[in-house]
């Protein structure tokens, strides 16, 4: 239960890094560009620490799949981006993508 709550927290800072990322501006503006370093740290400490328990294949696969389709619905509710059908069914697809590679993962 540790490693799955070490994984989200470090999804979401990640999550908050790309955003804070987008809202920089190109680091022009300052407390985004500041948000974007914190965040990213945040996620690779905390990707650090679920890599000490976990399989790095099941980990990085969780955390950039996740990472990506969450990101693609953060950018459709903070700014205003579209998802359009093939977008939606390429997120499911990442999202069987982790699930699967979860299920491969485990002893049957």
């Amino acid at each position: 239960m540790q490693n799955a709550l070490l994984l989200c927290a470090a999804i979401f800072f990640e999550l908050i890094g790309t955003a804070a990322l987008k809202a920089s501006d190109g680091f022009t503006r300052l407390w985004p560009s500041g948000l974007t370093v914190l965040g990213y740290a945040a996620s690779f400490y905390l990707l650090s620490l679920t890599l000490r328990r976990m399989e790095v294949s099941v980990v990085y696969a969780i955390w950039s799949g996740a990472g990506t389709a969450l990101m693609a619905v953060v950018g459709y509710f903070i700014f205003a981006e579209q998802l359009p059908p093939l977008k939606l069914a390429s997120i499911g697809l990442i999202v069987l993508g982790v699930v699967g590679l979860n299920l491969a993962g485990k002893p049957a």
